[in-house]
């Protein structure tokens, strides 16, 4: 018999230290996408499974908690994805013609873990820019996702950047079966190359070579060049290629201290992104911190297919790789009776200050708050004083 207390594999509290920080980084990253313009949506956990679940890739379904609604009889499920739930609302609830930019934080359930330290409820944070076509909403986003980190106080930030639209482009007009093309992305994400050789084998020789040469194809500024050789030369692949061009440029120019990086092999989500995408990585990490991109697709299914671009981020792994912040400044107070003691601490808090009384019998206790002042009575005043 399992002990009461223990929770399900990859499923933790959340205690005093990591919520505050967790909590205070959750304000600062909202105030910050509420300063490029964006509006906070906050969709519900639990949506019939077909709205959930329409256009979402296998990967997706898979993730997702379902049950059954006791008041309809209709299949539910707890979101594994916010994004969905954003172009949903994006789409019939505000209904606007120009840009929408909108924002979120909220937790996620998975059925199984993205890895092995991964939680199974992250608390995703995203950004989501809808109605523009353009670059400037991708930059837009990028930028806001680098703010995000350095916000975090992460360190050793790189922004890895890729386009979904290679691999379509090379392929051209080759008839590849929706099977074979999900094994090609694979092989591409896990940079396998004997598989991908073998996978590409019957395919015409020179997309077999432009496939072949994705995974070489991962580094500085120079795998740009190396792509506009080594990938066929059509306009697919020549837009993709300039698209990123245009972004390193004024990436490289406005954050001299992000290393910016090209990876043309990582399809992660390549059934999702119609465009560029990208990760940020951050020193103490193996993995992104966060990912995002463009998938103008992503409204499609509720009707209304329009441009999107955005991000999103495991806010409690943010917290768990950021470095500790000094606890906050209080004022310890005795526990009393006086009615100008009670008086005084409740003007300071009416005034934002945090007052820890010492309760009768603990006054030696104190977590969270560093207590750097007292409230002491001095004659008939009390007053705030230095420790």
């Amino acid at each position: 018999m399992s002990s009461a207390w223990l929770l399900p594999e990859h499923i933790a509290d959340v205690l005093p230290a990591q919520a505050r920080r967790t909590e205070e980084l959750r304000r600062e990253l909202l105030d910050m996408a509420a300063g490029y313009g964006c509006e906070l949506v906050q969709p519900p956990l639990l949506e019939h499974l077909e709205s959930l679940l329409s256009g979402a890739g296998h990967a997706l379904d898979l993730k997702t908690f379902k049950l059954v609604d006791q008041l309809s009889g209709r299949s539910l499920g707890l979101r594994a994805d916010t994004t969905p739930q954003v172009a949903r609302i994006d789409a019939h609830l505000l209904n606007r013609q120009g840009v929408t930019r909108l924002c979120y934080c909220g937790p996620v359930l998975h059925t199984r873990p993205d890895g092995l330290n991964s939680s199974r409820e992250p608390l995703q944070f995203g950004v989501e820019v809808y109605g523009h076509a353009g670059l400037e909403a991708d930059l837009e986003v990028q930028e806001l996702a680098l703010d995000a980190v350095r916000q975090a106080g992460l360190s050793g930030i790189t922004l890895d950047l890729g386009d979904a639209r290679l691999v379509q482009g090379i392929l051209g007009e080759t008839p590849v079966g929706e099977p074979l093309l999900q094994e090609i992305v694979a092989a591409l994400a896990a940079k396998d190359a004997p598989t991908l050789a073998a996978l590409t084998a019957k395919l015409p020789a020179d997309v077999a070579r432009g496939l072949q040469a994705l995974l070489r194809l991962y580094g500085g500024a120079d795998v740009l060049d190396a792509a506009r050789r080594e990938l066929p030369q059509n306009e697919a692949v020549s837009q993709a290629l300039d698209d990123l061009q245009w972004l390193a440029l004024h990436l490289s120019a406005s954050h001299a201290d992000v290393n910016l990086g090209f990876d043309l092999a990582d399809l992660r989500g390549y059934t999702y992104y119609s465009g560029v995408r990208f990760a940020v990585y951050a020193a103490g990490s193996s993995d992104a911190v966060m990912r995002g991109g463009r998938y103008d697709e992503v409204g499609a299914v509720f009707g209304r297919r329009r441009p999107a671009v955005g991000f999103s981020l495991d806010l409690k792994a943010l917290v768990a790789l950021s470095p500790a912040k000094p606890l906050r400044a209080a004022v310890r107070a005795p526990w009393g009776e006086d009615t100008g003691l009670r008086a005084a601490i409740r003007a300071l808090r009416g005034k934002g200050e945090t007052v820890v009384c010492m309760l009768p019998g603990h006054e030696h206790e104190q977590d969270e708050f560093e207590c750097d002042r007292e409230l002491a009575q001095v004659g008939p005043q009390w007053v705030v004083r230095a420790l």
